[in-house]
């Protein structure tokens, strides 16, 4: 497909043609966001944590090298950054708003399963027992020997909270959507052996794992935590891709899927219009008998304008 026609579809020509299309989704982003929000207040499963699990759970406890609201700004709004630039390259209002569509529904989707699984597994974050006992004094059920945390509760349900890593799920979620993204535009598998199109495309899973990283080194989490969370986002990202996007080793896998099928209606819709109009000469030239030379005379004035009207035909004879 020609890539010379994007700058037909603007965010002030389509952009609200295609927003009311995609009503819904919006819809069901703001759904999503709801939901991660209740899953963020309620209390997660407090399993079962005896005296003797505690070994494990000392480790200490460290302020956030990336802290929570840093996340939303690597994994949402530095992608909307560079989808904004394309867009003032190409003016594809297809490719701006199913990038940032296709994004958020990557970050909510990856959020809403990241903290149900939380909630849902409750397992103890690698500092849990200073977050139980931040005077260092354990208490334990004398029977059970579970613990009998004493610190404040919110650090305590936030203890609870260590499957799977959180800041880990949407920066693979958020940067492997890029990812997919800048590889479809630069045409990384176009087989010519760039490798240095690698090296970008690369460069924000890097990113991403450097904060997977830091969730390890700062003792919030376990390496299976990072490892999972990873995964989750990763796997999402690229589903909500491929929603809106072919591919990037298609050959047409640097425009959205929409892109292409409104150039397809389009080229379709014009050739039907083309095939009415000459229907309509063939019609209009063999409706006219020839009767003697003269009439042969206006025929081929006919034919050679075929625009003419009823009126105009009736004059001929």
């Amino acid at each position: 497909m020609p890539e010379d026609r994007l700058n037909r579809h603007t965010i002030r020509s389509h952009g609200a043609k295609v927003a009311r299309t995609h009503m819904h989704d919006w819809l069901i982003l703001l759904v999503l966001a709801i939901i991660d929000g209740i899953l963020n207040v309620i209390e997660p499963f407090h399993r079962f944590v005896g005296e003797g699990m505690m070994t494990d759970l000392r480790y200490p406890l460290k302020d956030n090298t990336i802290p929570f609201w840093a996340v939303p700004i690597v994994a949402i709004l530095l992608p909307i950054a560079i989808i904004l630039v394309y867009y003032f390259f190409r003016k594809d209002v297809y490719d701006f708003h199913h990038a940032i569509l296709g994004l958020l529904f990557s970050v909510l989707i990856t959020a809403v399963i990241t903290d149900a699984i939380k909630d849902g597994v409750g397992r103890p974050r690698p500092d849990f027992f200073w977050r139980c006992f931040p005077d260092g004094k354990g208490v334990f059920d004398p029977v059970t020997k579970d613990v009998r945390c004493t610190g404040d509760k919110t650090v305590i349900r936030e203890g609870h909270k260590s499957f799977p890593s959180g800041h880990t799920s949407w920066s693979f979620a958020g940067l492997g959507f890029l990812a997919w993204y800048l590889s479809g535009k630069i045409k990384v598998f176009d087989r010519r052996g760039h490798v240095a199109k690698l090296c970008i495309v690369f460069f924000p899973l890097l990113v991403a794992a450097m904060i997977a990283v830091s969730r390890v080194d700062d003792y919030w989490h376990h390496w299976q935590d990072v490892c999972t969370g990873g995964l989750i986002g990763l796997a999402i990202s690229s589903f909500c891709y491929l929603q809106f996007f072919p591919p990037p080793y298609d050959k047409d896998g640097w425009g959205p899927h929409a892109y292409f099928q409104v150039l397809a209606n389009t080229s379709s819709n014009n050739s039907d219009n083309f095939y009415a109009q000459q229907t309509e000469v063939q019609i209009v030239s063999v409706c006219i008998p020839p009767h003697h030379d003269g009439d042969n005379v206006q025929i081929n004035r006919l034919d050679s304008n075929p625009t003419l009207d009823g009126s105009q035909i009736a004059r001929l004879h």
